[in-house]
């Protein structure tokens, strides 16, 4: 799979607002049946960054997210909002899920 984690630093007066801002470009991705999941998150520590963690089940699944019409859309609009370009990382890796954090197993409950 395709696993990417990219860190967007918003603009402060749109930071509330950026899971709106990025709703149609969210819920279109999710969509694609290429994608595994594209999920974003806010920074407790600073308020006006968000780091998106999506994965693609491979390289022609990245290939049409990047060739889709939602992703045009979003390089259009997105980057008004944007303090800066983001920052990713971008790796392909032998899986096709999450695994397990052993060192912080919960036990099984009954």
């Amino acid at each position: 799979m395709i696993f990417i984690t990219a860190k967007f630093r918003v603009r402060p007066e749109h930071a509330d607002r950026w899971p709106e801002i990025t709703a149609d470009f969210t819920r279109a991705t999710r969509a694609e049946p290429g994608c595994l999941w594209f999920d974003w998150s806010r920074s407790v520590d600073e308020p006006s960054e968000y780091v998106l963690v999506e994965a693609f089940r491979d390289d022609a699944a990245g290939a049409a997210h990047v060739q889709s019409a939602h992703f045009e859309a979003a390089r259009r609009t997105l980057p008004p909002h944007l303090a800066e370009t983001p920052r990713i990382v971008n790796a392909n890796v032998p899986q096709d899920d999450w695994s397990l954090l052993g060192e912080m197993a919960v036990p099984e409950h009954e």
